[in-house]
């Protein structure tokens, strides 16, 4: 347990500079390349995105999906003419290149990493390369934008650190990228999420399954959830109502009754408190007052919807 006093100096600096201008951080995201004849029309059958319908230069989240339909993956794919380009967690990048290749028979497609050095970019910065909408890949450098609006995220590859801070964006740690993530509704993999949850869970359905393309891998308990119309759980926003920061870990309740537990935990200076991701049982809606508890202490806080960019609700 901690207070946001003493220890924001370096996440203020960092993340005010990022919201004006640009941050970025590295070892965050990963990008690799399915490339050959079949590349397109394997991943097709395989992620949740519509690959075929894409048009080159753009971008769209996906899932990759276990068999019964959770969570194995969460990802970004860059449609080019022949090859796709697939954005995850760096850490998981050696583990979804593992699962996609799982059920690649008879098809000529093959995956490999990308060399140039990838940076997470957050902020909007103008002089930072950009591709407002898509993806482009021009005199070495690529840059995609993988979320647009009030918390602007790309990924930029081919540049290193000190050229990033000559076009004005700074580098920015942990902290700043959580609190971003955090604002954004962007989960991670094994830290949000994990093969427990189920795709409408994390709230990126609407971006990143299509119901129109045909069978994909884990389809079946998606497209069912789907007309069954809800899940007991939701990933919220949790802000708390005074200045203690609580563990990863702590529990929520509603009404007396245990709802979830944060699973990322930061501070918002745009917010002015700490905030959290978790995993919410659905009766605990946006606006409500919730209790976080831990090791005999506890603070009040309020459920927000994602992105938590205005009101709770």
């Amino acid at each position: 347990m901690t207070t946001l006093r003493g220890q924001s100096g370096d996440l203020r600096a960092g993340y005010a500079h990022a919201r004006s201008v640009a941050g970025f951080a590295a070892d965050t995201l990963g990008l690799f390349w399915a490339v050959g004849p079949d590349a397109v029309s394997y991943l097709q059958g395989i992620l949740s995105q519509d690959i075929e319908g894409l048009a080159p230069g753009q971008v769209a989240r996906s899932f990759l999906l276990e068999p019964r339909g959770k969570l194995d993956a969460l990802l970004w794919v860059l449609r080019d003419e022949d090859r796709v380009g697939i954005v995850t967690a760096a850490a998981r990048q050696a583990a979804v290149i593992a699962s996609l290749s799982r059920w690649r028979l008879r098809v000529d497609v093959e995956f490999g990493p990308d060399d140039r050095r990838v940076h997470d970019v957050w902020g909007p910065a103008a002089r930072v390369p950009a591709a407002p909408g898509g993806w482009r890949d021009e005199d070495g450098v690529l840059a995609a934008e993988l979320r647009e609006g009030p918390v602007r995220r790309r990924l930029v590859a081919g540049l290193e650190p000190q050229a990033l801070e000559k076009l004005g964006a700074v580098p920015i740690n942990d902290r700043v990228v959580d609190a971003f993530r955090i604002e954004a509704g962007e989960p991670r993999m094994g830290v949000d999420v994990d093969g427990k949850t189920i795709p409408q869970e994390t709230g990126l359905v609407p971006e990143a399954v299509s119901f129109t393309k045909g069978c994909f891998l884990g389809q079946e308990l998606v497209a069912r959830i789907d007309s069954r119309g809800r899940v007991n759980r939701h990933l919220r926003g949790i802000r708390m109502l005074g200045p203690v920061v609580p563990p990863v870990g702590a529990g929520l309740s509603y009404e007396g009754k245990a709802v979830g537990q944060l699973t990322t935990v930061g501070e918002s200076p745009a917010l002015h408190a700490p905030v959290a991701l978790a995993l919410v049982r659905r009766e605990a809606l946006p606006g409500s007052r919730i209790t976080v508890t831990w090791e005999g202490a506890e603070i009040e806080a309020e459920v927000h919807g994602l992105p938590m960019t205005g009101p709770p609700g």
